[in-house]
């Protein structure tokens, strides 16, 4: 099975890695630094993913209302 990450990806969220634990990684448009280990590994594999590395796209996410629905359906 091939990797689903390649070399480069890995090298730009071990720097964000370090970056966060310096304390010197922001996040983008409001600037605030990040403190949040999931949000330092998601810079990452942005910045890798806009250099062109080997990155699988981003999960799309799931709309909760009919999940909402069914779950009002089933008290009833």
């Amino acid at each position: 099975m091939p990797r689903r990450y390649g070399k480069k990806a890995s090298r730009k969220v071990k720097r964000a890695m370090h970056e966060r634990k310096r304390g010197t990684l922001r996040s983008g448009r409001s600037g605030r630094k990040v403190t949040s280990r999931k949000q330092a590994i998601a810079i990452g594999l942005s910045e890798a993913r806009r250099a062109g590395a080997k990155v699988p796209k981003k999960r799309s996410s799931r709309k909760k209302r009919s999940s909402r629905k069914s779950k009002t359906r089933r008290r009833k």
